[in-house]
């Protein structure tokens, strides 16, 4: 289905968006819900198609995702929300529904598509408020860790994440930490 140019093209952008979340609703068959995920991750990337996203609560569904046992459905959660995250009303209902804790548990995922846009997401959800949370020190750990990847890409945005969103004595401090314990605990690197 396609969306006619001109002044109705917004209410056709809306009634297609709406579509394909009462068919994510309606179908029973994971194929067609992983399909209408990446449908909608991929629109969640337009601003033009935001405000109807938001209207259409299609930020609680990529939230609800995250804790999906199937990993096509937290890949896609998990990407929408990167690309929702940058809009301010779509950040403050993430923030609101517990959001940086369903987005750290994704930096576990063996999906490195999914991790990668968790920390995207984090980043995007840096405000003066979440900051404490976000500089946790058991997250700069594992972004610490990542630094470290034999992937380019999860490297270097690890190492953004870490000149960006947190102090050089965060950093110093997270590393000293590191260096007390005998093992590298906790989030393993993604497979890719």
């Amino acid at each position: 289905m396609m969306w006619r140019s001109g002044s109705s093209g917004g209410s056709d952008r809306f009634e297609y968006l709406q579509t394909l979340v009462t068919e994510f609703q309606d179908t029973d068959s994971d194929e067609a819900k992983e399909q209408v995920l990446a449908n909608l991750a991929n629109f969640a990337y337009d601003p033009k198609n935001v405000e109807y996203l938001r209207e259409l609560q299609v930020t609680d569904l990529f939230l609800d995702m995250l804790t999906e046992e199937n990993e096509n459905f937290v890949e896609f959660g998990m990407g929408g929300l990167c690309n929702l995250s940058m809009d301010p009303e779509c950040r403050d209902v993430v923030l609101q529904s517990d959001g940086i804790r369903l987005v750290t548990n994704c930096l576990s995922s063996r999906s490195e598509e999914t991790v990668l846009s968790a920390i995207t997401t984090l980043m995007n959800l840096l405000t003066p408020v979440s900051r404490s949370q976000i500089t946790d020190p058991a997250i700069l750990q594992c972004m610490l860790r990542f630094s470290l990847s034999e992937s380019p890409r999860l490297r270097n945005l690890a190492t953004v994440f870490l000149q960006d969103s947190c102090s050089e004595e965060q950093v110093a401090q997270a590393q000293q930490q590191m260096e007390g314990q005998q093992t590298a605990v906790g989030i393993p690197l993604p497979k890719d």
